[in-house]
């Protein structure tokens, strides 16, 4: 019996891949779709290296390398396709943060991005203790991750100012981990100190420490339609 397919905005996929919760099919698809490198891959891989070779190709069952005009809803929304893409988050829990983050004085969307920094898999991510936040994700719920003397399993969970993060020996004899830790001189943001395994946050990440392509006002309208 031929599989099943659902045709998507990733192309032609099989039915198992098209998960209701979150995408398990091909990431490179995910920064194709985008047309950037949304750091889904490990800089330096074979499928880094395979990505950038076909970043301007939309995906689909015969590969598209033209992209159409788009409509000004349709810029808004692959905004916001992206910036969820690139912190991992679903929609339920992205709208959630953008609606935190209205409820706050000032730009609504400056604080929409510092709250997805401060999430625990970024600031992970961020200390370069984690090629990819996938896998940055993965290490804090798989239990890998101490704040302050105690492990924190929730990928979400916001850090604070002063925060002390570090991850399990056993965690640390991870190939990818022990790389990481042997680079001499790790680019790390200005929010973030970092001896050996042990970070300290050292106050809370602002707009500007972002370094990622995003136009968050996109977003805001977005939401705002």
């Amino acid at each position: 019996m031929s599989p099943q397919f659902l045709i998507t905005e990733f192309g032609q996929r099989k039915r198992g891949e098209c998960n209701m919760a979150r995408y398990t099919g091909p990431k490179n698809r995910l920064a194709r779709r985008e047309g950037m490198d949304l750091g889904l891959k490990t800089i330096g891989s074979h499928a880094h290296a395979e990505l950038l070779k076909r970043l301007a190709i939309l995906p689909g069952q015969h590969g598209v390398k033209g992209r159409r005009k788009t409509s000004g809803y349709g810029i808004q929304l692959r905004e916001k396709q992206k910036v969820k893409r690139i912190y991992g988050t679903l929609e339920r829990q992205f709208r959630k943060i953008f609606e935190q983050a209205k409820k706050w004085k000032g730009n609504t969307g400056e604080k929409l991005i510092e709250f997805l920094e401060s999430r625990l898999d970024n600031a992970i991510y961020r200390m370069n203790l984690a090629p990819t936040r996938t896998m940055a994700r993965q290490l804090v719920s798989h239990r890998h991750v101490f704040v302050n003397g105690a492990i924190v399993n929730i990928p979400s969970y916001r850090i604070k100012a002063n925060d002390v993060i570090t991850m399990t020996s056993k965690a640390l004899e991870i190939p990818a981990v022990k790389k990481l830790l042997e680079e001499k001189s790790p680019q790390l943001p200005a929010w973030i100190e970092r001896k050996g395994p042990v970070a300290k946050i050292v106050r809370m990440p602002a707009r500007a420490d972002t370094l990622e392509d995003i136009n968050e006002q996109l977003i805001v309208e977005f939401y705002s339609r």
